[in-house]
């Protein structure tokens, strides 16, 4: 892959390289000759969204191993009370990417400036395919400030192939009829984009990516395959997992896989949530400027122009 280039007011963070634990006592793998390398072990890292609290996994950075997504968020889990006030990123634009959004407690409000005003609800999957600029604002809702409950998901950039950056903006929010689903004694697995075994998603994306969620039982064991030219990473959500090389992996751990093999092996004593992504990487420069996910600075420059005159909407609109 070509290397990625970032300009003033990227929206990198640094992250944190894990000091994984070795399974040297006992192993529950069962290695395959087409298994593949575990790269690189890293810790999410604290920070704030507006006012919403999240676990940054990675932002603009290691895109020869994440690539064709561009950043990954966890926000939560918040336990609200009914009446609290709520969590809030005001109205902001976006432009060549698609953000995702997947609920595993709670709900969120979301509204753009292609008038779509919803709430967002457990188990659903939004996507803000912000094409050439669109404004939107997320917030935990009405729905939370009546009822209080928990609050926790994941927004995740997939990055737009250069022929689709300046498409028309569009929002999609898909719910348990889109996804594949499959369960057995050793894991159950969604398949909210792509296709694991047979078991596919009908989501469609610009280019081949994946994003599973799966949850580990005891004693569980799974091996995932994979395009070996395609990347792969997971993360953990809950439990502990052990990878190639004999790694223990945590909650809130990520962990990268280098390319040439095909199978993520997978093995959890105890049990585990997480999720498994990845997909074609896109052979193209990547120039990042806070909001916006584009090729070339000069695209970078456009945005900021169509942002000023308001042809990606009115933020102050968004935000009644």
């Amino acid at each position: 892959m070509k290397r990625r280039q970032f300009i003033k007011g990227s929206a990198i963070i640094g992250e944190s390289i894990a000091t994984s634990n070795l399974a040297f006592a006992r192993s529950g793998l069962l290695p395959t000759l087409g298994s593949r390398k575990v790269h690189r072990i890293l810790n999410a890292d604290k920070t704030k969204v507006g006012t919403l609290p999240i676990l940054r996994a990675f932002a603009g950075n290691h895109l020869d191993y994440v690539s064709p997504y561009v950043l990954f968020d966890e926000f939560g889990p918040v336990t609200l009370q009914a009446g609290s006030d709520l969590l809030r990123v005001d109205a902001h634009p976006h432009a060549g990417f698609s953000p995702t959004t997947y609920f595993l407690e709670g709900s969120g409000h979301h509204k753009d400036s292609l008038n779509f005003d919803f709430q967002v609800n457990k188990g659903e999957f939004m996507v803000f395919d912000s094409g050439r600029g669109a404004i939107h604002m997320e917030e935990t809702g009405q729905r939370l400030y009546d009822q209080g409950g928990s609050y926790h998901g994941f927004q995740i950039w997939l990055n737009s192939p250069a022929e689709y950056k300046w498409v028309d903006p569009s929002t999609h929010v898909h719910k348990d009829q889109k996804f594949g689903s499959k369960s057995n004694d050793q894991y159950d697995i969604k398949v909210i984009l792509g296709n694991y075994n047979g078991t596919k998603s009908s989501v469609e994306t610009y280019s081949p990516a994946f994003y599973y969620h799966l949850q580990m039982k005891e004693n569980g064991r799974i091996e995932i395959p994979t395009e070996a030219t395609n990347n792969a990473f997971l993360y953990i959500i809950d439990g502990e997992i052990e990878v190639e090389g004999r790694r223990v992996v945590k909650a809130n751990q990520l962990v990268l896989y280098q390319r040439g093999a095909s199978i993520v092996d997978i093995y959890s004593e105890c049990g585990a949530d997480l999720l498994v992504l990845g997909g074609q990487p896109l052979n193209e420069p990547v120039y990042s400027y806070g909001p916006f996910v584009m090729n070339t600075e000069d695209e970078i420059n456009q945005c900021i122009r169509n942002y000023r005159a308001g042809r990606m909407g009115n933020p102050d609109v968004v935000n009644r």
